[in-house]
């Protein structure tokens, strides 16, 4: 079994953008890069069936390839001790549409619907008793970041292999977007 999530990838001068706002915040817990990316959705532990399945689903998706931009910082749960800090994605309808193909097809290839609304954004630590001051701190410091647009012209599956250091991550398909041909 293999724990999967499906994802966006992206390119390294948006990753360099998200590295410089890092700061040394005592119990945070920063994503290295390889780490960095957008979940479309989680699977969790998924038999080799059921990963076919789920393969053969999202091969029929289509949507045209569409530009992002990353904008402004959060945290997790928005109420109450932050857990997770995030960098925001500027509006974009065609990655809600695209999220919303993802969790159709996730459903009808047997997966239970997921119970939260998607959320767009991009983990970039993990806090662990860190003061509220410094999470303020962070989001102030960082509340204007915004990075220039970029293309989103795959999506993949991923694997999960947890560790001492933090999980690592293997491609395990790869989808593209392309735009759909034109009626005659």
């Amino acid at each position: 079994m293999k724990r999967l999530f499906l994802a966006i990838d992206l390119p390294q001068r948006i990753i360099d953008d998200i590295g410089a706002t890092y700061r040394a915040i005592h119990g945070a817990r920063w994503m290295r890069e390889e780490q960095l990316h957008i979940t479309l959705r989680f699977y969790g532990e998924t038999s080799p069936d059921r990963e076919e399945s789920l393969v053969k689903a999202l091969e029929g998706i289509a949507s045209p390839p569409f530009p992002l931009r990353l904008k402004g910082v959060g945290h997790f749960p928005p109420r109450g001790e932050p857990r997770i800090l995030w960098v925001g994605i500027a509006a974009q309808e065609l990655l809600m549409r695209l999220a919303s193909r993802v969790e159709n097809v996730s459903v009808k290839a047997g997966f239970a619907h997921e119970k939260r609304s998607f959320s767009p954004h991009i983990t970039v630590a993990r806090l662990h008793g860190v003061s509220p001051d410094r999470v303020a701190q962070y989001l102030v410091g960082n509340s204007l970041f915004s990075t220039e647009p970029f293309e989103v012209r795959d999506f993949h599956l991923y694997a999960s292999h947890p560790g001492k250091a933090g999980a690592t991550y293997t491609r395990e398909v790869s989808f593209t977007l392309e735009t759909p041909p034109l009626p005659l």
